[in-house]
């Protein structure tokens, strides 16, 4: 029983898309590891740290940032990410 209580999804998703997950590849050597940074607090801190491994390890890494946590990533900038990376790393923090 709920006793009135009402619970209300703020995505308005009433059947998630499910997917299933790709592959991990067998080596990162040759791709280009894109790195989206979703623009919440102190995300940036984590994500420079890790661009500077990848590429100290010699690899091309392409960075890329949501205009705000509050929202998906904008549809050009997901069809941009697609087309020039291989590999995607999201990063988030508080």
């Amino acid at each position: 029983m709920t006793d009135g209580l009402v619970l209300l999804d703020p995505t308005s998703e009433q059947a998630p898309d499910r997917r299933q997950r790709l592959a991990w590849p067998a080596s990162l050597d040759g791709k280009v590891v894109g790195i989206l940074d979703i623009s919440k607090p102190r995300g940036d801190v984590f994500l420079d740290r890790l661009d500077a491994l990848l590429s100290a390890r010699g690899l091309e890494v392409r960075r890329y940032a949501k205009p705000t946590f509050t929202r998906p990533a904008p549809t050009p900038l997901l069809q941009q990410i697609a087309g020039e990376c291989d590999v995607v790393v999201e990063g988030l923090a508080d």
